[in-house]
């Protein structure tokens, strides 16, 4: 290789690292496809039609037939007093009344909190549910 060349890859080489280093400073216009922002959009709407995240709860009581409501609601208020600080969810999906409790990310917290409930409702077992996200203070 003669010096001629080598003196051209070498110049070459340095304003191709000049350019390229090159900062943008004020980038005033970026090509966003429309689609984008319909997307997101439709995003916002379904999380505000539904609330909350996949999660689990431990369901304590299921029955359906005369009286079930009653029967739901006394078990609700009979697991809110022994446990205040787990919110207890009385729900109807004909024909049976459900109570659910607690909002557990993984299974394993549900299953957790299940094995402290074993001897109070021995036929409990952790469902699959959308649960609600505490917020934290700040």
């Amino acid at each position: 290789m003669n010096y001629k060349n080598l003196i051209l890859t070498l110049l070459f080489l340095s304003l191709s690292g000049i350019a390229l280093s090159q900062k943008v400073d004020n980038l005033s216009y970026v090509n966003r496809d429309p689609r984008i922002d319909r997307l997101i959009e439709k995003h916002r709407q379904y999380n505000q039609a539904n609330p909350g995240v996949d999660g689990f709860r431990v369901q304590i009581f299921f029955d359906s037939g005369n009286n079930s409501k009653r029967a739901a609601q006394t078990a609700r208020e009979k697991f809110m007093e022994a446990h205040p600080d787990v919110v207890a969810y009385l729900t109807f999906k004909a024909p049976y009344y459900r109570v659910r409790v607690g909002d557990f990310r993984t299974k394993l917290e549900a299953e957790g909190f299940l094995f402290q409930l074993a001897t109070a409702y021995p036929n409990a077992f952790t469902v699959p549910d959308r649960i609600q996200i505490e917020k934290k203070s700040e």
